[in-house]
């Protein structure tokens, strides 16, 4: 299409979609809590506004996606067959079926009180049902609905010219991913995971790109690390706090791409397709501005229909619900037992005390257990620290608890759920190799503090 060929109506098309889209999922707003984003405001509401009823909600949510994977692994209707959609919602992997069942069992068993309490309490499956689960509810369904803002109206396009002489040499991603990395980094690693995911299965990215955008990118929200350290009574030291978080998470994620586990991913997209170097390249005659402003004017182009808009935000809430819920209720709920009922994590810590000793981490042995019980949930180290008396251990606890990034019960589990090529074993490794690289950063931030 000649660059010429547009008109103003072009322009706002791919500009107020984009900008609303910027707004809701990127700018930090305050809050009664701090900061936040819009779409967590948005979620908030749905909650304040019917938050009793959701956990019953996302019972049934739960019971109706195994029901309808039953109905198409044994009956095989036409209508789920013959829908891509539907297919891929409900016609999965029995691993995943199996997740299912687990998370049916489970959210049944909370929510109605039943068999072993080491299932339904407060520490355990009652976190995920009435805590977690909520908070993915509204964001799953106003992030859902509004996601095509960034998506479809031609932003990742102008980006992905803008910033892949960046991306591509420090993180080894193209450009178009920078605004995922930021929607991920300011607003919340749930909507990073969900946004990584969508544009994975469109073909934007390649399985060793995906992968390293969900276990690199996707930290918590800004509001949730502060409720970390107003947990450990740290909240005098939020900007050292912060700043120790954001740099150490940086260095990890220019070391990470260029190691194993992630460095070995296959470089390919979806449909086994290489990646298209050329696609990067900005054609003769051209400015890189230009050429990002006219694919992005072609993307809001296709973008115009409002009930595509509607239909394909539906389908993301759709998806997100009921294929990611429950292998979060599944996970999650397992990995907390473990870390409430068993003394595993304790053994797991153990070979971290010589080098929490050697960095000259006071109280190293109450410390070590908090680096590992992190994976089952970034909530646990905090709570761990409440013994410990040192102020400068709380502080690397909370730090590196929010750097570690991988918890099964959110971001873990919503990796495990999405199309993203990442398996259990690599979250675990990708998970130590966090902590062994952001723990002396944050150790030496430490040390200059206290």
């Amino acid at each position: 299409m000649n660059k010429n060929t547009f008109s103003f109506n072009n322009f706002l098309l791919f500009l107020i979609p984009s900008l609303i889209g910027i707004f809701l999922f990127m700018i930090p707003i305050p809050s009664s809590d701090g900061v936040t984003i819009p779409i967590a405001v948005l979620s908030d509401l749905i909650q304040d506004l019917i938050g009793p009823i959701i956990p019953t909600m996302m019972v049934w949510i739960i019971i109706f996606a195994l029901f309808g994977t039953i109905v198409a692994k044994t009956v095989k209707p036409a209508f789920i067959k013959t829908s891509p959609f539907l297919t891929n919602l409900f016609d999965i992997h029995p691993v995943w079926v199996i997740a299912r069942i687990l998370a049916t069992i489970f959210a049944v068993m909370v929510y109605f009180r039943l068999g072993p309490e080491a299932i339904w309490s407060e520490e355990t499956g009652g976190t995920l049902l009435y805590d977690l689960l909520p908070v993915l509810f509204g964001v799953f369904l106003f992030a859902g609905l509004l996601l095509p803002l960034l998506l479809n109206f031609g932003l990742l396009e102008l980006f992905g010219a803008l910033m892949t002489k960046i991306m591509r040499p420090v993180f080894k991603l193209p450009g178009r991913s920078s605004i995922d990395a930021l929607a991920s980094w300011l607003g919340d690693g749930t909507i990073g995971v969900l946004l990584t995911s969508k544009q994975y299965e469109e073909g934007h990215y390649t399985k060793r790109e995906a992968a390293i955008i969900g276990t690199t990118f996707s930290v918590v929200s800004i509001t949730f690390s502060i409720v970390v350290l107003k947990r450990v009574d740290l909240m005098n030291y939020f900007v050292p706090y912060y700043f120790g978080i954001t740099f150490s998470g940086v260095i990890a994620a220019i070391i990470l791409p260029r190691i194993w586990p992630l460095s070995k991913k296959a470089n390919t997209y979806m449909n086994g397709k290489e990646r298209d170097h050329a696609s990067e390249l900005i054609p003769e005659g051209y400015s890189r501005i230009g050429y990002g402003l006219e694919q992005a004017l072609i993307q809001a182009k296709k973008s115009s229909s409002v009930s595509k808009f509607l239909l394909d935000g539906s389908k993301n809430i759709l998806d997100m619900w009921m294929g990611v819920a429950p292998i979060v209720m599944a996970l999650g709920t397992l990995a907390l037992i473990i870390a409430e009922y068993t003394p595993i994590f304790q053994w797991l810590g153990i070979p971290f005390i010589p080098l929490l000793q050697l960095l000259g981490i006071p109280e190293a042995q109450a410390a070590s257990q908090t680096l590992v019980v992190g994976f089952a949930d970034m909530f646990l180290p905090s709570i761990l620290a409440g013994d410990i008396e040192s102020d400068m251990t709380r502080f690397i606890i909370a730090s590196v608890s929010v750097t570690q990034l991988i918890y099964m019960s959110e971001v873990g589990g919503l990796l495990i759920g999405s199309k993203i090529p990442v398996n259990m074993k690599d979250l675990i490794i990708i998970f130590l190799l966090r902590t062994l690289i952001t723990l002396p950063i944050i150790t030496l931030i430490a040390h200059l503090l206290f």
